[in-house]
This record gives structure tokens, sequence and C-alpha cells, in this order.
């Protein structure tokens, strides 16, 4: 009879039987109750009050009925912990039983016991599990360490457990050797910093020895470790990717995708001239190919890996085109897997072969699949020069079959052949004009608006044919919107004379009938271009447009980097780092490729470079917000390069109107007073000091030597987060110029040296002005003092709060990272000082909702007091008012990017709260502009 009768009872007094029953003399009447109790656990039934019964039970040679009442007590021990402990004694004795499986089972049961109190009475059995002559056992006791560090860290590490498990490396068994592994991969994954799987060539080879010898997921355990290793020249690496290189013929795929991924790192090392790395190559794509007649969802896994590999090393994969080739009865998410890679692998050689393939895909049922060959088609075109004559006569075939969506994916991809290949194939504008009334899908009517307004001198009705678009503007798309107000711009001034109506219509429709920014900004630039300078509005809007790149969705060359280290994992098959979807505490590190040896960096040959990007060149890439620490790991460390300031790089940031519009709103915009000429502040262009300045405004300010307040030094890095450097420092500006000032101590053991400094991408574009020049070697218990120079023209990128500055030191022990707050008056600039006129317009100007009021306490000075010490940080008085006995002042700052900050502070004399309201067009600065106020004040 089967087990399932255990689970049919729902009798009442069931309890009380059971209790009986775990107490019969008989040993079958026992077994029978414990299975019993099992079942009704597992249906969810609370048995926990038979648990000094069933603990009782433990006393037995059974090894079925030490199973299940093992099971019980692992359970319940957490509800528990007072009762579990009276299991701890059977535990220790069950550790010293003369059967090998008997004693692994305990020590396993042991690892699952999540109870503090009990955690610490396991150490000793665990020690003597660990040194256990039979193998069986130390492979479970290896796992149990694991499962015991992640209950209490600390006490696995004071009894010296973690040792023993770096003993265990070196067992004569290969399966204690693979758990020895794994243990300590996860006890370093969850410990980024610890340096536990200390990997040198003789444990490396320990490891390569015990791989052949292991089960498939010990195999697993072992080339993911060799993965974390950096050999120390490309000698290692070959015999390491030697002895590997049997892996690839695994029956296990998991197996085959650890061993590629071993060989793909460490091929980074290999010089290309070696004939070693050529029969490599040969070597890595059977496997892969071998991987494709899996079934769909292991294709998939498969699929998404190799179009990473591909991405670092299309050489690899180059004669293997025919088997990405789309059987009938593929998946849909494997078809679209499969097409990627084709036009990865498109090159001259084998075009012919693909377009064919995709000219059949586009007579498909499966409507998202044809959308993909059709765009397919088109990135043929502009990756292999040679085929887009064969490419654009084939979509032109596809739009003569007059199905709607292959007809739009057709007008998409050909407006990015036009752009590739100017002046080449715009024969065929007639016939795209002739499907414009079927477009209904907003990428699509906006590729055909784009088209008729950049080739609008060729098409005899344009007007006519964009006027169309215009009568449902609002019903329309954003992205179709500002498409229509571009083309029209465009084709008034290509032909002024008969538009003028057309542009007028869509220039109101844009900025006065419509409440998106984006829309309304565009028209307001065309408009005020237009009406200013035709012939500028010509030159901005008729430029020259800059070729498309071969591949757009290359993944960027640094994380490409990191998902190698991945392939294998979720991380493939996302192509995101793992720290974009790992949650929770554990430290997510991220890895790199190892550095190329000297002979290899010289043999790199332009052939080889990866599609899309030239040889020395690499592409732009604009990073994610979330994943602010992963660019300062791919930074480089060299010294800053010094250069003429990025003109554009106070326009990048998100959201903040950086241009702040204080004065250019109110200059020749509509409905806004012109101010007198002296509103602009005349030393804009000059340097600080210069002396101009003080012609116009000798009480400014501009120039004057005090300086602004300085925070006293704070520590920002302790010595024992970065081996023994710590790094004191505060921000000054002086005359115009913003420093850091920096204290390096050494407080290891050895001297440092090579010092250099990056930050990442800030709010406000710091960055060093030079490098950061520690003259002599820094000996221990040495303390340096540095005054790095700062500039204002680095990457912007708006960051969370909005003064964090994220900052990579590296000297010759490691690279550190750590982030501080910089106060923001230090960016506020010496012409930060409205004339009256302007500041009354300004602040009628900005939005009431952009006020924000805060309260200054404790602050015991005068307004003349207050005023002088705000001018020494550069927030100027513009005006004074005295109103029914409250000192009213109205003040001016500018921020280093242009944003304009206006306040007015009231002071009641006697009482030491203030209050400060503050306008400004980017509102998320007030709070930080409030606290500079708060801290100037009161230092």
């Amino acid at each position: 009879m089967t087990d399932s009768k255990y689970f049919t009872t729902t009798k009442k007094g069931e309890i009380f039987e059971l209790k009986a029953e775990l107490n019969s003399d008989k040993k079958e009447k026992k077994k029978e109750a414990v299975k019993k109790v099992i079942a009704s656990m597992t249906v969810g039934k609370d048995v926990s009050a038979l648990f000094p019964d069933v603990v009782n039970c433990m006393q037995t040679d059974n090894l079925e009925l030490k199973k299940l009442v093992y099971l019980y007590l692992m359970n319940y021990a957490k509800s528990q912990p007072d009762m579990a402990i009276m299991a701890v004694n059977t535990f220790v004795k069950d550790c010293e039983d003369p059967n090998p499986l008997i004693r692994a089972l305990a020590v396993r049961t042991m690892g699952c016991i999540r109870v503090d109190k009990i955690t610490e009475y396991l150490c000793e059995p665990l020690r003597k599990c660990l040194k256990d002559e039979d193998p069986y056992v130390r492979k479970t006791a290896a796992v149990c360490v694991a499962k015991l560090h992640d209950i209490n860290a600390q006490l696995v590490e004071d009894q010296g457990f973690l040792d023993t498990l770096k003993d265990l490396i070196s067992d004569s068994n290969p399966m204690v050797v693979a758990n020895a592994v794994a243990a300590l991969s996860e006890i370093a994954e969850s410990h980024p910093s610890s340096n536990l799987l200390d990997l040198n060539p003789q444990s490396i080879n320990k490891l390569l020895t015990a791989l052949n010898e292991c089960t498939e997921w010990g195999q697993i355990f072992i080339l993911d470790c060799l993965a974390n290793y950096t050999p120390k020249d490309d000698r290692e690496a070959q015999s390491i990717c030697e002895r590997v290189t049997p892996r690839l013929s695994h029956a296990n795929s998991a197996v085959v995708l650890s061993a590629v991924k071993v060989l793909m790192k460490f091929m980074e090392m290999l010089s290309k001239d070696l004939d070693y790395y050529g029969t490599l190559l040969k070597k890595l794509a059977p496997p892969l190919v071998t991987l494709l007649s899996a079934e769909p969802e292991l294709q998939y896994v498969a699929l998404r890996n190799i179009n990473l590999i591909v991405q670092k090393r299309p050489e690899i994969l180059k004669h293997e085109m025919k088997v990405f080739f789309v059987k009938y009865n593929d998946p849909i998410y494997v078809k679209l897997e499969k097409l990627d890679i084709m036009i990865r692998l498109a090159s001259q050689a084998n075009i012919a072969q693909v377009l064919a393939e995709l000219k059949e895909y586009a007579t498909e049922v499966d409507v998202d699949f044809v959308r993909k060959a059709v765009r397919a088609i088109g990135r043929c075109a502009i990756k292999v020069e040679q085929s887009a004559e064969r490419c654009v006569s084939t979509l032109l075939d596809l739009i003569q079959t007059k199905v709607n969506y292959v007809v739009q994916e057709a007008i998409v991809v050909i407006k990015d052949i036009f752009r590739k290949y100017p002046n080449k194939y715009e024969s065929v504008i007639a016939t795209l004009c002739e499907n414009l009334d079927s477009l209904d899908e907003p990428e699509a009517r906006a590729a055909m608006i784009w088209i008729v307004g950049e080739y609008a001198e060729r098409i005899d009705n344009a007007d006519e044919l964009l006027e169309s678009f215009l009568e449902g503007f609002h019903d329309e798309s954003t992205q179709v919107q500002l498409q229509l107000l571009t083309a029209i711009v465009k084709l008034f001034l290509k032909k002024p004379t008969e538009t003028q109506e057309l542009v007028q219509q869509v220039l109101s429709l844009a900025t006065q009938d419509s409440d998106n920014p984006d829309l309304r900004d565009r028209g307001y630039i065309y408009w005020r271009l237009l009406s200013t300078d035709p012939v500028a509005a010509k030159e901005v809007v008729l430029a020259e447009k800059p070729l498309i790149s071969e591949e757009t969705d290359l993944i960027e060359p640094t994380l490409l980097d990191e998902l190698i280290c991945y392939i294998g994992t979720l991380a493939s098959v996302y192509h995101k780092p793992p720290s974009a979807f790992v949650e929770g505490g554990r430290g997510v590190v991220h890895k790199s490729l190892p550095p190329r040896t000297a002979s290899s960096e010289s043999t790199e040959s332009p052939e080889t470079a990866p599609p899309g990007a030239p040889s020395g060149e690499q592409p732009d890439v604009i990073p994610a917000q979330g994943d602010l620490l992963g660019d300062l790991l791919n930074l480089d460390l060299g010294p800053p390069v010094s250069g003429p300031p990025l003109a554009t790089s106070s326009v990048q940031m998100g959201a903040v109107d950086l241009l702040g519009g204080g004065l250019d709103s109110l200059i020749g915009g509509p409905n806004f007073v012109t101010p007198p000429a002296a509103a602009v502040p005349a030393n804009l262009g000059a340097p600080m000091g210069s002396g101009l300045s003080d012609l116009f405004d000798l009480t400014s300010g501009v120039g004057t030597l005090s300086g602004s307040y300085v925070a006293p030094k704070t520590v920002w890095l302790p010595a024992m987060k970065a081996k023994g450097l710590e790094i004191s420092g505060t921000f000054t500006r002086q005359v115009g110029s913003i420093s850091m000032d920096l204290q390096l101590t050494n407080k290891a053991l050895q001297v440092m040296t090579d010092f250099a400094i990056q930050f990442n991408r800030n709010s406000f574009g710091l960055a060093p002005a030079a490098p950061l020049q520690v003259h002599a070697p820094l000996s221990p218990n040495q303390t340096v003092e540095i005054s790095l120079p700062l500039s204002t023209v680095g990457s912007v990128m708006k960051m969370e709060p909005l003064n964090n500055l994220q900052v990579a030191v590296k000297n010759n022990i490691d690279v550190f990272y750590f982030s501080t707050l910089y106060p923001l008056h230090v960016l506020f600039v010496e012409d930060g000082k409205m004339d009256r006129q302007t500041f009354l317009a300004t602040w009628k100007d900005i939005p009431n909702e952009n006020e924000t009021q805060f309260q200054i306490r404790d602050c015991p000075l005068n307004a003349e007091a207050a005023s002088s010490r705000l001018q020494s940080s550069n927030i100027f008085t513009v005006a004074k008012r005295n109103v029914e006995g409250q000192d009213m002042l109205y003040q001016s700052l500018k921020l280093t990017n242009g944003i304009w900050v206006l306040a007015e502070l009231r002071i009641q004399p006697g009482n030491p709260s203030f209050t400060l309201s503050l306008k400004c067009r980017a509102p998320e600065v007030s709070q930080h502009v409030y606290q500079a106020y708060e801290t100037i004040l009161k230092n």
C-alpha cells in the first residue's frame, strides 16, 4: 500500500491518538505514527504540540525513522527553540555513529536548524565531521559551514571553521573539494571584502585536478571559482584554458556555459598571434552550436549567452550562420533571439543567404516576428554597405504587398537607411508617399513625416502632405507632434513663400494649445530662431546630420565585459548586471575581464575591432542612473584631461532648467519687460579679478579676497575601509576657484605611492582640474595636506541628493570609493548680483509654486552683519527695506551652471529666528541653498 493513506485522516482527537502511538513500545507503530505526523505537517496542520514525543523517537537505529524525525525537527525548531535544545544531545551522539550516512544526516540537519541558541552546541560535532574519515560526511559538513555562517558569521570565524574549509580544497576526494569551493564562494559572496578564496597557482592546480573527477554540479562550482581567478601571465592563462577545454564536450549545458565563461575570460590575456588562440576559437563554436539542439527553454538561455559572446568575439561563430536560421516550429522567443544573432553575424560573405532568409520570414504569420524581420533587413542594409541596394529593393517589394504592419516597419527602417546613405535612394520616396493613408502607428507616422520634411524640396506636394497630418494634431502622440513641428519648420526654411501660414499654425498649436513642456519648448525655440535670425535658423535646423552608426543596439563595452563574467547566470539572460536586479543586503561584486597583456595589446588589429566601434574609439554611452558606482568602477584613473570647458555640459542635467532663465527669459521673450542693458552682468566673459568687473559695479563684491565660509575637515574615508589610507577633507572657494582640501594619512605598514583621483558624474559637473599631486611616497604614519583644484565642466548627471559626490581614489595598493556631500555655497559665483529692476521682474516671472520658506533659528546677527557675512560667500544684497520694524533683505546668488536663486530674508531685531523665502526656476536646489544660508550665518 502506498503512503497516500497517511494524508486521508482528519479525525477529531487525532493529536491525542498520535501522542499515544508515538510513545508506543512497538517500533512499527512508532514509525507509522511519525509518518502520520509528517503527513499532517505537509498538508499544513499544526502538529508542534507533539514536539517532545517526536524528539523521543530520535533514539533509534532505523535510518528511515531518523530521517523523518529530522525532517520534523527542521520544520518546528524555529517555533520551539527551547524544545529543540533537547535534540542537541542526539546530534552529538549521531555525529559519532559508526554509519557514515547517519553522521552526514545529523550534520546536514544541524545546518538547517536556524536557531541561535543551538548553534554553539553544534560547533564540536561539526568540527569532528569536517575531519571525518568518510568523504561523504566531509562534503556534507563543508556545506553546513556555509549555512552556519549565514546564521552566525562571527561564531564560524571564531571557531576557525573557515581555515578548515580552506584546507578541504586540498582534499583527496574531488566531491569534498567541490563542496568546499561552493561553501567558500557562498560565504565570500555575502562578504565581498574578505579574501576567503585566496587562489594561487598551487590551489588552482588542485582544483583543476579535482575538476575531471567531480559530479557535474561540482564541476560548475569549480569552474565558477576559476572564473574569479586572474592568472599572473598569458602562459598560466593558456595552461588553465587547455585543462578546461575538455569540459566543453560535457552533456550538461550548465557545465558547458561555465567552461565557456572561463575561456572567454582568460582569452583576454592571450595574444591573437598565438596558434593556440585560433585553435581555442575553433573549439568554442561546436559546443555553442550543440546547445541549440536542446529544448526551446534551454535554447533561449543559450541564445542570450551567445548574443553576448558574438558581441565580444564575432569571429567564434562567423561560419555558423546556418544554425541560427529559424525553424518553423521554434517558439516566438527563440525566433526573435535567433534573428538578433543573425544580424550580428551578417557580413559581406553571407549577406545574400541572410537576405533570402529574412525575405522569407517577412511573409510569416506571426506579426511580432514579421516586424522584427523587416527591421532586420534595414539593419543589414546599414551594417553591410554592399547589400544596401538589395535590401532597399527587398523592402520596396514588401511595401508592395500592402500588408499594413509590414509597410509601417519598412518605412521606419527606410528612414534610417536615408540617414546612413544620404542622396542615394531618395528615388523611392514617391512609393512611400503612396502609403501615407495606411499609417496608424506613431513610430511609422513620425518616420514618414521626417522623410517628407527632410526631402521637402523633392516632393511637390510636401505642404499638402504635412497639412493632412496637422488636422488631428492634438490626437497625435508626442513623438509625431515633435516630428511634425520640426518637419514643417524645415519645409518653411526650404519654401518660405508658400508655407508661411502652415508654420504659424503649427507654432501656435505647439506653444499655445499644448500642455506638453517638450513640445512647447521646441516650439518657442523655433519661433524665436525664425523671428530673430532666419539665417541662423537655417544653419541649426537644416544642419548636416551625422551618419548613424552601424549597430545602435550594442551593449556598452564596460557592461559587456562585466556580463561576459556572468555567462551562464541570470545576468546573462537579462543582459543586466546583478546589481540591477538582486535585492537585499548581499554585496554584489562588480566583475571585469582581466587586463590584456602587453603582447596582446600591440597585436590588436583594426579588422578584429568589434562591429560598430571604430578601432581606437569607444562609442559614447549614456549611463543608467541606477548604477552610479558601476561608472566609478569603470573609470580610467589617469590624470584628468584639462581642456576647454564644454559648452554643452550645463544643459545636460535632467529636469533642472540649467539655463535658469533668470535673465534669458526676460530678454526678448513675449510679454516680458526688456530690462536696461546693465542688467546682464557685464563680467560674464571676463576672468575673475580682471578688473573689468569693478568698472561696472564697485559694490558687488566681485573678486573679494576674503573667500567664503570653509567647513572644518571631516573624515570621508576611514582607514579600516581603505586598507590603511585615511582621507579627510573639506571644500573651499577663493577668488572664483573651487578646491577640495584633502588630508591623506597612511595608517598602514607599507609605503603608499601612485595616487590618482576621479569623480563620478554629478549634478554640477564637478571634476578635478589637475592630477592629484602627492610629491613624495607616503610613509607609514605620515600625513600630507593637498589642495586639489576643481572645475565645473565635467559630465553632468542629476544625483540624489543633489550635492552628492562620488569619488574614486587609487594608489599602489588598490582603488577605494567613497561619497561625500559638498556644501552648495562653494558653487555660488562672484557675479551673482542682479540689479533691482531685473530682480523685480524675475521675482514676478518665477511661478509662486516655486517659492519655498524656511526658518533659520538661533542666529544672533543683525541685518548689517548678516548681509556682510553672506556677501563674503557670494550671496549679494540687491535691496534692503524696513517694513513694520522688520528688516527685509532682498538677495540674489548664481550657481556655477547659471541657475539664479532669489531670496528674501526677514530679520526682526532682537529675535534670533530669521525667515528665508527662496524663489528659483529649479526648486530642487532651494533646500540646499537654505542649508548653505544656515551654515554661513551660524559659523
